[in-house]
């Protein structure tokens, strides 16, 4: 039997940090990624807004600091897998992986958070090429350029205004006559000079070889199909949990986010969450690491209150 202080589940900047607050307190620990260290900021191209970094860092490079930072621990064990179970007993929780099976008197949930893809042709093929899900992470990209956003709900439209400050022209595509955002966000793009709202709108393709040249547009009233020309495709239809190995019983918000007090504490006694799994407003590299140290800090105390170490 496999058994651990802690498992940290996620490598990404939250899991990461939760790992080497856990490890500094000479704490067993089991890491679980299924893909490479980083999470997330793999896919960014560049961060320009995680302090330290004035010229920006690549996403990979970061991924690569923060890796490095734990290879000093010989009490975090590295587990590739993916994770299929969650059970809480207690006293001791049981991770099941796809291989192996871990047992911790605690356990945080660093899973992460995915932008939710559309699934048009050209999308996935174009993706960091032109097509973006980050209008903060890759906006600077596509100075003096025009692009298109695609959604309707309050991202779309925020990360538009956001937009519209850096790019020459964005077409605010919306499949819907009505936006679901607020109407402060709507009355803004409305009068935006540098936006134009395409409603009653889809995109049936995005347009490129090997970088974005344009979409095409179809009006889902007439059928009538128009080809824009664009550098960059955002898309903001919102976005979903890495989940589905939740222990039964947890509380979730409306979208399938985790629901934590202040310190990072789940429903379930000993199971944490932290980062862009954990349900909130802002997911960014700084919040995630924040919440790794809370949620380590929250589990080390809740430790020593069981007596063991």
């Amino acid at each position: 039997m496999k058994m651990f202080d802690a498992v940290v589940v996620g490598g990404g900047p939250s899991g990461l940090t939760a790992a080497l607050y856990l490890a500094r307190s000479d704490l067993k620990v089991a890491l679980v990624e299924k893909l490479a260290h980083g999470g997330q900021v793999l896919m960014t191209h560049l961060i320009e807004n995680y302090p330290g970094y004035p010229e920006g860092i690549e996403g990979w490079k970061l991924a690569d600091i923060f890796s490095k930072h734990l290879t000093a621990y010989p009490n975090v064990e590295h587990f590739s897998g993916s994770v299929k179970s969650i059970e809480p007993h207690e006293g001791v929780h049981r991770v099941q992986l796809d291989e192996d099976t871990l047992h911790a008197r605690a356990v945080i949930i660093c899973s992460g958070a995915q932008y939710k893809r559309v699934g048009l042709p050209g999308e996935k093929q174009l993706l960091g090429k032109g097509v973006s899900y980050c209008a903060l992470c890759d906006g600077n990209f596509f100075r003096g350029q025009d692009v298109a956003v695609i959604g309707g709900g309050n991202s779309a439209l925020e990360e538009s205004l956001y937009l519209a400050r850096l790019v020459k022209k964005i077409y605010l595509i919306h499949r819907r006559d009505d936006f679901r955002a607020q109407r402060c966000y709507q009355d803004k793009c409305e009068v935006h000079p540098n936006i134009e709202i395409l409603r009653s709108s889809v995109v049936d393709e995005i347009v490129g070889h090997d970088k974005v040249e344009a979409v095409m547009v179809r009006c889902v009233k007439t059928g009538a199909v128009r080809r824009i020309d664009v550098e960059g495709v955002f898309i903001f239809v919102g976005y979903e949990p890495q989940g589905g190995f939740f222990p039964a019983g947890i509380e979730l918000d409306g979208k399938g986010f985790i629901v934590t007090d202040q310190e990072c504490r789940t429903s379930i006694p000993g199971i944490y969450a932290a980062g862009d799994v954990r349900s909130k407003n802002v997911r960014q590299v700084a919040t995630a690491v924040g919440d790794g140290a809370l949620a380590a800090s929250t589990v080390i105390s809740y430790l020593e209150t069981l007596g063991h170490h």
